[in-house]
């Protein structure tokens, strides 16, 4: 699975099954071997025709947002090795990349000052726990206390502002629910 940090499992990528006569086979239920703890995929090296599951033509690129790539790739069951889960082609994870652009160019843009702030800091404090670790892990506390002071503020406003949860969602780049969560969890930081 694919995932970033900004989005989470709102936008988990994968490559899933697609079968000969195009449609999606039902999750697989995967048995780890503790118990009654099942694993559920959609994902194309389970679909590889053992334990009674139907064997995938194809893999395309998958969300777990619902989104589907549009491209289809051939599945050489004698080429690939079943036991490494890694897609033979880059292109579903290349599509999958591009879907995660298209919804972060639909979130709330941040003004160009602050991306800028940010890519700085990004670049000082990486710098800087190479250099000086003590230094970084003070910067990084520092920026603790910000976010526990700031995000409470930030989630209160954004409440009453009276968005829907589909605005706030897109906003966000995440699911409604993910939205009501993500607000929840910053309005209570302290």
């Amino acid at each position: 699975m694919w995932t970033t940090e900004q989005f989470g499992t709102a936008h988990e990528g994968y490559v899933g099954a697609v079968l000969d006569d195009g449609t999606e086979p039902k999750p697989a239920y995967l048995d780890p071997g503790s118990g009654a703890n099942f694993h559920e995929t959609r994902e194309w090296w389970a679909y590889s025709g053992i334990l009674n599951r139907p064997k995938a033509a194809r893999g395309r690129a998958a969300c777990s947002c619902g989104w589907r790539g549009a491209d289809e790739h051939v599945i050489d069951w004698d080429a690939v090795d079943v036991f490494t889960p890694l897609f033979p082609s880059t292109e579903p994870r290349e599509a999958w990349h591009q879907h995660i652009a298209d919804v972060e160019a639909r979130t709330v843009p941040l003004p160009t000052e602050m991306t800028a702030l940010l890519e700085q800091l990004d670049k000082q404090l990486t710098s800087l726990a190479e250099e000086t670790p003590l230094a970084a892990l003070k910067a990084v506390a520092a920026l603790e206390t910000l976010t526990k002071q700031v995000a409470p503020v930030a989630a209160f406003y954004a409440e009453n502002d009276g968005l829907s949860d589909e605005v706030l969602a897109q906003g966000l780049g995440v699911s409604p629910s993910d939205a009501k969560s993500r607000l929840l969890r910053y309005r209570l930081m302290q």
